[in-house]
């Protein structure tokens, strides 16, 4: 019985962990309708502000309240940079427009390669920033993923033989 129990613990702790591996989003709230925010006075100059988003490997995913002048490295920059399983070769931003949406593809790594700032578009209002993992990243969950469903089949194994 003490077997079971420690078995029980230890799937227990298994599925903890991976939950703990999610990341958690950086939330800005605000309201109205509009796809610009007046943020008063900044340097006796009126500025307005635009809402993003930026998902995926970044370290703080969520919406960001960003001047209008903003770029795209400003905004990854405010996410708390890429995480070390960025895909910088294929950055996204879907940017809605009159005809539904457009998708934008940029290569931060070419600009961190040779540092033309003309490759790094400014960002618009209602822009979503997509950085996907890389393919390392991909078989590293699926092989997390593997790793804990041998873990339950070998509890139920150990449960059933009792």
């Amino acid at each position: 019985m003490k077997k079971v129990w420690i078995l029980v613990g230890l799937l227990l702790f298994t599925v903890f962990l991976s939950a703990q591996d999610a990341s958690s989003g950086m939330q800005m709230g605000f309201s109205g309708s509009s796809a610009y925010l007046y943020s008063g006075t900044l340097t006796e100059t009126e500025q307005l502000k635009i809402k993003t988003y930026i998902w995926g490997q970044v370290r703080k995913p969520g919406l960001y309240i960003v001047p209008d002048n903003t770029d795209l490295l400003t905004l990854i920059s405010l996410a708390g940079g890429p995480t070390e399983d960025a895909k910088l070769s294929k950055v996204r931003i879907v940017r809605p427009t009159t005809d539904g949406k457009k998708v934008i593809i940029i290569d931060v790594k070419h600009y961190m390669e040779n540092g033309d700032k003309a490759l790094i578009p400014q960002l618009e209002p209602g822009d979503t920033i997509i950085i996907s993992g890389t393919v390392y990243y991909a078989f590293r969950k699926a092989a997390q993923f593997l790793s804990n469903l041998a873990i339950v089949i070998s509890v139920y194994s150990a449960l059933k033989a009792l």
